[in-house]
């Protein structure tokens, strides 16, 4: 396993160690002797992006790298008023939209476009084995049609929908979505209790390719590991959607989630001294399918944010090779382990 970059690291002198050539083996220039420090978020798609574009940086770019704890909020704070960290590679811009929007028209903070190339998701699923097995199965409306099938085992005079664990914000927008689909005569809204206890009871119906109606997210590890199809919704509403998340909605409404905003968010001075490496991050997005195949390998084998990246790059060069020339390509495959 590859060192963890923790520290500012020499990256010429990394390579020339590790590789077994000299430093003009760069194809890309860091264009700026500054630190880059990178941000590594709590959860697990952000610390292991973390971990893929440090070693990327300092492989083939030969940047002086520092991999620095983070968080959104004071994460963006930071960058917004110091400059530093350099590039937080999945910043999530929905909590601070106002405050990002004036740091990008005051030039203190810029996005290099989006983390997830297709944007996250959240909504209502069943098992894409179920969503084939019963083609009329396509909306949230549909469900009514096949109690029978998501049949509540504790009340079998209903069926039931997993929904959100109990706290968390979508608890109270899947509530209302709810009632706003008039579910509440021929289902049960089910409180898994928390989030393992979700995890738990949807792995298991995929495990026993039973039916299972239920709230989720993405990228996650489970959605990487299993095949869900996506029960359709009109079209996100902004203003319905504001209402269905407040307990004391008089209205509650059917629309979908929106797609989170998650962008590359870098401090101002990144791009316009590092013009190599603001092109790189530019380019370097995946999809929620990848994230989510990138996740479920680390859950299944119960890796660390470094060695998931590590796996990434070492399993998946056609993927992140067209983020950069041939022969930086070559030069941070030549220092994986």
């Amino acid at each position: 396993m590859a060192t963890k970059i923790t520290k500012i690291l020499a990256g010429a002198a990394l390579i020339a160690g590790m590789a077994g050539f000299a430093p003009a083996a760069y194809a890309a220039s860091c264009d700026t002797d500054k630190k880059i420090d990178i941000a590594e978020m709590s959860w697990p798609s952000a610390a292991a992006l973390a971990h893929i574009h440090a070693k990327i940086l300092d492989a083939g770019f030969g940047c002086n790298v520092e991999i620095v704890a983070g968080d959104t909020v004071p994460t963006s704070s930071s960058m917004l008023t110091k400059g530093r960290p350099a590039f937080a590679p999945e910043l999530w811009t929905g909590s601070i939209v106002e405050i990002w929007a004036k740091g990008e028209a005051d030039e203190t903070v810029a996005s290099l476009g989006a983390a997830i190339s297709d944007g996250a998701v959240e909504g209502w699923w069943i098992p894409t084995y179920v969503a084939e097995a019963n083609p009329d199965i396509k909306n949230v409306e549909d469900l009514v049609n096949h109690v029978e099938l998501f049949q509540d085992p504790e009340d079998n005079s209903k069926g039931r929908i997993y929904s959100c664990p109990p706290g968390w914000a979508c608890e109270i927008t899947n509530s209302n979505l709810f009632k706003a689909y008039g579910l509440e005569d021929t289902f049960n809204l089910f409180s898994p209790g928390s989030g393992g206890n979700l995890d738990a009871s949807i792995a298991r119906a995929f495990v026993k390719q039973e039916p299972i109606a239920f709230y989720y997210w993405g990228p996650t590890s489970l959605m990487g590991k299993y095949d869900m199809t996506k029960l359709g919704m009109p079209t996100h509403d902004p203003e319905i959607y504001a209402c269905n998340g407040t307990a004391d909605c008089a209205t509650p409404g059917k629309t979908d989630w929106p797609t989170p905003t998650v962008i590359k968010g870098v401090a101002a001075w990144l791009p316009k001294e590092a013009p190599a490496v603001a092109a790189y991050i530019s380019k370097a997005a995946l999809s929620n399918v990848e994230v989510s195949a990138l996740l479920s390998w680390g859950s299944e084998n119960k890796a660390s944010a470094e060695e998931t990246a590590e796996n990434f790059l070492m399993t998946q060069e056609a993927v992140w090779s067209t983020w950069v020339d041939a022969d930086t390509a070559a030069a941070v495959k030549a220092s994986l382990n």
